[in-house]
């Protein structure tokens, strides 16, 4: 049996039965919900004008003796047509606010489940279609503080007489590997037009917005600390703004658990929001303001002195795994770049500090869910922590 690709149509209201009663499932790797109400309003004008929108993409997808039917391509547009016969759309705002209170008031962060919260910063349609299997039983199970009024709504007659395309697609193998091999290459069919660009190289772009800090976005020593990630196409160089984004936001709250929250699938989105603040496009009150860790933007006495501790410690080399490299330098980063410090260094103490980072890499290392998902935030969070504990025993104290 060959794969098989099926097309047609349904109308708007049979799309939003679909979901409600979860004939059509989103897969759990699929990203949040990113659309603005801008983007919302437009798909509803291009339905009511019956111009042309891209079809849903649906795979079957065997699971034991069941059969799933996995939203491939289309969740936004979907989540879309929800919230619009709904007339709500999350509100992000409302809800960061209700969290820094939460958090303010209990001196910690609250989940947005135990503050009795949908989790908007982490949002997609199942938990609206968790609350009822009809618009009406949704309704009356919203929580205020979590949505805004859209400002319209679809109408019954609107979605029985309005129509959006879909291809199916059935994979010649139910085998698991098989299946996912199948839809892989639909991923990249999809998603990828012509070669590429690695995040990386695609935000480079953003660093010529200040000619004068491209040095500081991309340092020349980053070139010799690099890492070994075959998976994504070889070695790359130390991204930087990586770890200056997470230090600064720690910095600015001193909790580790505030850290890129809201943004667990939209990391270069984080990292794209840190880039436009220090430039002064839109200051971001996540990172403080560039100017008073660096006064009229000058950096170099900090990355200079950062240098010379990567020498000393001799850690320009290609890194494993980000695990290593994370632990080797983000205590290092934060404390001399960001605070500023010196450290007490000699003989003993640099195989003492490295020892201690060489232990903590093996206990992570040997953890299989850290080792195999090391980018989670939960992990990411915990190398942060331990390599700035490592390093803040050797920095030199100020003299009481």
């Amino acid at each position: 049996m060959e794969n098989r690709v099926y097309y047609g149509e349904y109308s708007l209201k049979h799309w939003i039965d679909l979901m409600l009663k979860k004939s059509i499932i989103l897969p759990e790797y699929q990203r949040y919900f990113v659309w603005d109400e801008n983007k919302v309003n437009t798909l509803l004008e291009t339905f009511k004008k019956k111009e042309f929108v891209p079809p849903i993409t649906i795979g079957a997808y065997t699971k034991g003796t069941a059969v799933q039917n996995l939203i491939i391509d289309g969740q936004q547009r979907l989540t879309s047509l929800l919230l619009a016969c709904l007339g709500i759309f999350p509100d992000k705002d409302k809800f960061s606010k209700t969290l820094v209170n939460f958090a303010n008031e209990n001196d910690d962060i609250i989940s947005p489940e135990e503050a009795g919260f949908d989790n908007i910063l982490e949002w997609r349609f199942s938990i609206l279609t968790d609350k009822g299997t009809t618009l009406e039983e949704i309704e009356q199970n919203l929580k205020d503080g979590n949505y805004k009024e859209l400002g319209h709504r679809l109408s019954e007659e609107f979605l029985k007489t309005h129509y959006l395309g879909f291809c199916y697609l059935v994979p010649e193998n139910s085998v698991n590997n098989s299946q996912k091999k199948f839809y892989s290459s639909v991923f990249r069919n999809i998603n990828i037009q012509g070669e590429p660009l690695h995040p990386m190289e695609s935000r480079q772009s953003l660093y010529f917005l200040d000619d004068k800090l491209v040095g500081f976005f991309e340092p020349a020593f980053a070139k010799d600390v690099k890492l070994d990630a075959k998976k994504y196409g070889g070695v790359g160089r130390m991204d930087f703004v990586r770890y200056m984004s997470l230090l600064t936001q720690y910095h600015i709250t001193q909790r580790f658990s505030f850290i890129a929250y809201g943004f667990r699938f939209k990391m270069e989105e984080y990292y794209e929001e840190y880039i436009y603040s220090v430039v002064g496009e839109n200051p971001s009150e996540k990172f403080g303001n560039f100017e008073n860790l660096f006064p009229r933007k000058n950096y170099t006495v900090e990355i200079n002195r950062l240098v010379h501790y990567i020498e000393i410690l001799d850690l320009k080399n290609v890194y494993s795994s980000i695990i290593n490299m994370d632990l080797f330098f983000m205590g290092l980063i934060y404390n001399v770049v960001i605070r500023k410090r010196e450290f007490v260094i000699n003989d003993n103490n640099i195989e003492s500090l490295k020892e201690n980072i060489r232990s903590k890499i093996e206990e992570y290392k040997s953890d299989p869910y850290h080792s195999r998902n090391p980018a989670a935030l939960k992990y990411l969070r915990m190398r942060m922590e331990a390599s700035i504990n490592i390093y803040n025993n050797y920095i030199i104290r100020d003299e009481a």
